[in-house]
């Protein structure tokens, strides 16, 4: 069959902690839809995601949001926000209902910059960077949540392919350094 009527059906994994896996498959075939279904920003049409033995809907979102990030391609716009700013929402799920960070929470902001090198990056207007640079702060955001998992959805896509290599590179670091898992 072509790709063009190529459908999948009973899509059953399991993925170990620490383990990094990967959706390949042509433009429009529904890696995107099955990363958004997992994350919950799409209602699931049929079937059942479990994280950690348990039914992904029993979550609430903030307990979620603690056990897992998300990286999607869509371009974040944010206004008048630095890097550090953006890397410091990866703090709200720890944070009060007025979202201060505790000193505690500005040193996880702090590492998880580091872990990217973009500690360097921290005053500069997150609108006013390179996508590589972008992109590198995201992570952080997302390592800043400590979550058991990271997602991430193309997460070179449109970078050349020096910058892709170091983001890979990275993502295999952090990986074996933090145990973290990647989708």
């Amino acid at each position: 069959k072509s790709f063009d009527s190529f459908q999948l059906h009973n899509i059953s994994f399991t993925l170990p902690k620490g383990y990094i896996m990967g959706l390949i498959g042509p433009n429009g075939s529904g890696k995107s839809t099955i990363l958004k279904s997992i994350t919950r920003q799409l209602q699931i049409i049929g079937g059942k995601v479990y994280f950690d033995d348990r039914n992904l809907n029993s979550f609430s979102y903030k307990e979620l949001s603690t056990r897992m990030a998300v990286v999607l391609t869509e371009r974040m716009r944010p206004e008048l926000m630095t890097c550090h700013d953006i890397v410091a929402t990866g703090r709200y799920p720890y944070t009060g209902r007025l979202g201060i960070l505790s000193r505690e929470d500005e040193e996880k902001v702090e590492e998880a910059m580091r872990a990217v090198h973009a500690e360097s990056l921290g005053s500069r207007d997150f609108n006013n960077i390179s996508d590589g640079q972008r992109q590198r702060v995201l992570l952080a955001r997302a390592i800043c949540q400590e979550p058991d998992i990271i997602i991430l959805d193309e997460p070179t896509s449109s970078l050349d392919v020096s910058i892709q290599a170091k983001i890979i590179n990275m993502l295999i670091k952090l990986k074996k350094e933090q145990n973290l898992t990647y989708m």
